[in-house]
């Protein structure tokens, strides 16, 4: 279904070619003076010196083809040379009668589907997750989904860390306080006890205690370092406490994705990257890509055009560890065998820039992927407490992402109850809801390479720029819908006719931009572009409420067309928060 922009612009262009002059002038644009009119197009501005023309002469001769057009109800000059344009109110109900017909609601399916890999989530396993692991679980489900309503097949992997340093210091530290675990005992030849030694809760205490003793005993960190290695050798005992630690965590943190709205297509590990290591190294050897140098083996990444150095890509350190980078790029060796995608795409703290240039220019350069294969990094900001500093607990420690989302709810818990809008039995239930909006409206309406501040009062609210504002927009449009059904009204009668005041065309003018909005939130990567686009609409919904009269409208062909608009707008509100990553309820 063509965009509504489109359908005036070559209108337009069939009007500048009529006049003699280049059709590519017919372009465009929202008017930034709403006051004056809708839309507006400057190629005769454009056009000026081309024809030695004045600007206002060529928009005269454009704008007398236009007379008659079915499109605008409107098409006047502006000196120096701009056409001031309004749609037509009868052409404008059409083309909504058309999207809301449309599955998509104008959103075009990408005629030649990629198969795109999104690595988000990335946290690493005996660890709870905490506010950092944020943004990139909350974009990166945002993004995959855009992808995927767009038509092109979009797999999400968790990429868990799960086999450096962190598991031989669990090791250690479990060896010193429970040595006479059949683990640890070498002779050991029978079945490994299919329970854990160790609740979640147990191990996210091991893991900072050993991590704190490494750094002041340097006898401690020795052995967790050998740790590490003889269970990267697949040593039997440390591969079965390996097993534990996985399936513990990974349990866990499933149900804290869960709460988040976000799901991994893969739950993928570095792990699973590790046989394919071998095999690339001595490739990249054999092809005079790695040399040593200083005892480790690397791969000059340094182009000619750079402007600030950027250091060889270390693959193995001199006692021939492997490193995240190794990891990395054996993760994009696995991906081009099992899935040989058209893209990758990391959604990743914005700090690690540096690494991933290291890591795409070494793939590219030594041909782990296709000349074609798109590696894309899209590095977000930091979030911030009201003090512009990461976000931390009121002790000053790093906040776990359970405890985040917990507050959020019993803020809009608190709301919820002092509005009395919903039974107390209802509340709790309702309030998740609204909370996970507040959470992820409130990071996704900034753009992800920014850094921002969590201002967990502002999220909450129910007015402004906020995710409970939106959905009480919802809200507020089902709860007309079913007082009109209980009146006994048929929601699937009647059809959307002309507007009859400015603030119902409003509405009608923002609705068409929904597919726009959608295509360019997926080529850009910019889930803010959706929330600006439905902060927009909400506005000129309750605009729009406030000055009609809606279920009190005489004229029934009328109130049949309010309610045919609502329902367009109820579905272009719940679709555009579905691709962001959360719902709204019944009642608010």
């Amino acid at each position: 279904m063509k965009k509504l922009t489109e359908l005036m612009a070559e209108e337009l262009s069939a009007a500048f070619e009529k006049a003699g002059y280049d059709p590519a002038y017919g372009k465009v644009n929202v008017s930034n003076r709403p006051d004056l009119c809708e839309y507006q197009c400057n190629g005769a501005m454009a056009g000026a010196k081309a024809y030695k023309k004045a600007p206002f002469m060529i928009a005269d001769d454009v704008v007398a083809n236009l007379k008659g057009s079915r499109i605008f109800s409107m098409a006047e000059v502006v000196k120096p040379g701009f056409i001031n344009l309004k749609v037509s109110e009868e052409y404008l109900a059409q083309y909504l009668k058309d999207m809301a017909d449309d599955e998509k609601l104008s959103v075009n399916t990408a005629e030649n589907p990629k198969t795109i890999i999104i690595d988000y989530g990335g946290p690493n396993v005996a660890k709870p997750l905490h506010v950092g692991h944020l943004r990139s679980a909350i974009i990166g489900e945002s993004i995959k989904r855009i992808g995927r309503f767009v038509g092109h097949k979009v797999i999400g992997d968790v990429h868990l860390g799960d086999w450096g340093l962190q598991m031989g210091l669990i090791i250690t530290e479990l060896k010193h306080r429970q040595p006479e675990l059949v683990y640890f005992d070498d002779s050991y030849t029978g079945t490994y006890p299919e329970e854990a030694p160790f609740t979640i809760g147990e191990l996210e205490e091991i893991y900072p205690s050993a991590s704190a003793k490494s750094k002041e005993d340097e006898a401690y960190r020795a052995e967790a370092l050998e740790a590490t290695h003889l269970l990267q050798q697949g040593k039997p005992g440390y591969m079965a406490l390996w097993n534990h630690i996985m399936n513990v965590s990974v349990t866990d943190l499933k149900r804290n994705y869960a709460n988040l709205n976000v799901t991994f297509d893969l739950w993928k590990k570095e792990s699973d990257a590790q046989p394919y290591i071998p095999d690339m190294v001595e490739k990249m050897k054999e092809q005079g890509f790695a040399y040593e140098d200083q005892g480790a083996l690397v791969v000059d990444v340094k182009e000619e055009s750079d402007t600030k150095e950027i250091p060889p890509c270390m693959l193995l350190k001199s006692d021939g560890a492997s490193l995240y980078t190794t990891t990395d790029l054996a993760t994009i060796v696995e991906r081009m065998k099992l899935f040989n995608p058209d893209e990758i795409l990391y959604v990743v703290d914005k700090r690690q820039e540096l690494h991933f240039i290291q890591v795409f220019r070494c793939a590219r350069k030594t041909g782990l992927v296709k000349e074609d294969t798109k590696l894309s990094f899209l590095g977000f900001g930091t979030m911030n407490g009201k003090d512009g500093k990461p976000f931390k607990t009121r002790e000053g420690g790093v906040m776990r992402l359970e405890n985040l989302i917990t507050d959020i709810d019993e803020e809009m818990f608190h709301k919820i109850v002092e509005n009395r809008s919903v039974k107390d039995k209802d509340a709790q239930e309702t309030a998740k809801i609204v909370g996970l909006s507040a959470i992820k409206y409130g990071d996704l309406s900034n753009q992800a390479t920014k850094d921002y501040v969590f201002d967990i009062d502002r999220f909450t609210s129910f007015e402004g720029n906020t995710g409970p504002y939106i959905l009480y927009t919802i809200v507020r449009i089902k709860s007309i819908l079913n007082r009109y059904q209980e009146e006994g009204g048929d929601l699937s009668a009647g059809e959307i006719l002309a507007a009859v005041n400015e603030s119902e065309k409003n509405l009608m003018l923002q609705l068409t931009g929904f597919g726009t909005t959608v295509e360019s939130a997926f080529e850009e990567k910019a889930p803010h572009k959706i929330c600006a686009y439905i902060y927009e609409v909400s506005n000129a919904f309750n605009s729009f409420y406030h000055e009609t009269k809606i279920l009190s409208e005489s004229d029934e062909a009328k109130k049949q067309s309010f309610i045919q608009l609502l329902q367009l707008t109820k579905k272009v509100l719940e679709t555009s928060i579905d691709l962001l990553g959360f719902s709204a309820p019944d009642k608010m």
